[in-house]
């Protein structure tokens, strides 16, 4: 007589090779992960320490002297007002000649060019290679061939010039993914209803990606608000009594911080802290506005 056993459900107990290698993939992971979040807090501590230092430090010697006073060789009548309207100013000029020149080529390079000619891959290749290169190097191209080449000479437009060098190439790629978020339906529909191909990026692409266009721009002037580099290239000198014009000679506030830094008077020191703070307040001011743009007109598609 044959005897049935019921049929049980058994967990599958995998090979004792196979669970030996779940295990040290487990431990990896865990390592792995240990180790980035160490990196994590380091940085971040790192950055903390220095803000908090930088803001004990100098918050003595905010005041309306900093902000309105001009350079002396007297800590307590010293003040950053030149250098602050000359950052401004090329705050100004880079928003002007980046934005219009990023813009329209990221619009040539997603809507018009053609991939397979090779002109456009060449530009493509460009783009993307100048945004990798050290603000140095502008710096000294701008020296030879705008300060002393055309002959712009060491003044603020010459600054404005180098500095939109500088984050163009940052300001096309950010333009570029903004035009490429845009959902291709959306120029189809604008086809289907008769629309020419200017029509169509000028009313459909262009304004749904305008967001992200701003955001990206605003970002690429917070960087070059803090260059430093260039700016000594091409004439920003490190003593100006007098407001800056575009056709002159000029400083600037990441230059006047580290003009301060070398100087032996500690009240000096203390100055180039509180600098750091106003120059911190405009590029963080510029991020927030970016933030702001970005959560207020960005759309779900």
């Amino acid at each position: 007589m044959t005897v049935f056993e019921p049929h049980v459900e058994r967990d599958h107990v995998p090979p004792p090779d196979e669970a030996t290698t779940r295990r040290g993939r487990a431990w990896k992971n865990r390592l792995f992960k240990a180790a980035m979040l160490f990196c994590m807090f380091v940085a971040f501590g790192t950055l903390v320490v220095l803000l908090v230092d930088t803001v004990v430090t100098g918050w003595p010697a905010l005041s309306s002297q900093l902000l309105t006073g001009l350079p002396s060789t007297v800590p307590d009548e010293a003040g950053a007002r030149p250098a602050i309207l000359a950052t401004l100013y090329l705050g100004a000029l880079v928003l002007l000649f980046s934005v219009p020149v990023g813009v329209l080529t990221a619009i040539y390079l997603e809507e018009y060019a053609n991939r397979e000619r090779w002109w456009n891959r060449v530009i493509e290749v460009n783009i993307q290679n100048l945004a990798a290169v050290p603000a140095i190097v502008y710096g000294i191209l701008g020296l030879a061939f705008i300060v002393r080449g055309i002959g712009v000479g060491r003044v603020v437009l010459a600054g404005g010039l180098i500095l939109t060098l500088v984050v163009l190439p940052t300001v096309v790629v950010a333009s570029r993914e903004a035009i490429r978020s845009v959902p291709d339906s959306i120029r189809q529909g604008a086809f289907a209803l008769g629309a020419t191909k200017w029509q169509v990026v000028w009313r459909q692409v262009l304004p749904a990606a305008i967001p992200g266009i701003a955001t990206g721009s605003i970002l690429a002037l917070s960087r070059a608000v803090g260059e430093t580099a260039p700016l000594i290239m091409v004439g920003a000198i490190t003593y100006v009594a007098f407001n800056p014009t575009l056709m002159g000679p000029y400083t600037a506030l990441p230059v006047q911080i580290y003009n301060w830094t070398k100087q032996p008077d500690v009240d000096f020191q203390t100055l180039a802290a509180a600098g750091a703070i106003v120059l911190l307040v405009i590029v963080l001011s510029m991020n927030a506005v970016a933030i702001f743009l970005r959560n207020r007109y960005r759309k779900q598609w």
